[in-house]
């Protein structure tokens, strides 16, 4: 084994990677990844995952919520396909890279790591990417759409409102074409309850 995958493993051997292949890593965005990644990539494509749909199923209890009045955030759900951005990162800046992640997806272990097909147009390729786990706490199932549309205008975390979360990744699917209706529906609901709060 050489050092940078020595270095791989030891980074990650504590939270359930999978094994990572060696070289460049590409990382599969779909959330606050597509337009906050916090890491250095050579290379961004648009991509298509299969088999999971971008769905608003685990809490935040810092970023976008507190302990006593948890936040929803985006996590990867089975069923359907999802579109979002994938990033690929050089090999020497792989450990910082996972570290980062790692900072970032799992100090409560809510998603499971996972390496993923990705459809990149004329390319396919594995990447690493966050799926919710189904067993942990903070995984919330399928929710009705007013009960998310309430909890995301009426939380905020360490990282601001819950609902700048929700507008920050809509304004990203805009600009690359990406509609889907779930999403759109829910951005026309949060905005409803915010409008009487704007005017009071």
């Amino acid at each position: 084994m050489d050092q940078l995958t020595e270095a791989r493993s030891r980074v990650v051997e504590h939270a359930c990677c999978p094994e990572l292949p060696a070289g460049d890593l590409w990382i599969f965005g779909y959330g606050s990844l597509m337009w906050n990644p916090g890491f250095e990539y050579v290379r961004s494509e648009r991509a298509t995952l299969r088999g999971y749909h971008r769905a608003f199923c685990v809490t935040s209890t810092r970023y976008r919520g507190t302990p006593e009045r948890p936040g929803l955030v985006l996590g990867l759900d089975r069923g359907g396909c999802c579109r979002g951005i994938a990033y690929l990162v050089a090999d020497a800046d792989v450990e910082n890279v996972l570290q980062i992640l790692w900072d970032r997806e799992m100090p409560r272990r809510v998603y499971s790591p996972r390496l993923v097909k990705l459809d990149l147009g004329n390319e396919k390729v594995s990447a690493l990417t966050f799926v919710a786990d189904r067993t942990h706490e903070a995984y919330t199932g399928a929710l009705e759409l007013e009960a998310v549309a309430r909890t995301i205008a009426d939380c905020s975390g360490a990282r601001g409102p819950n609902a700048d979360y929700l507008f920050a990744t809509l304004r990203h699917l805009d600009e690359l074409g990406i509609r889907e209706r779930r999403l759109d529906e829910l951005r026309h609901a949060v905005q409803a309850l915010q409008l009487p709060r704007q005017r009071s």
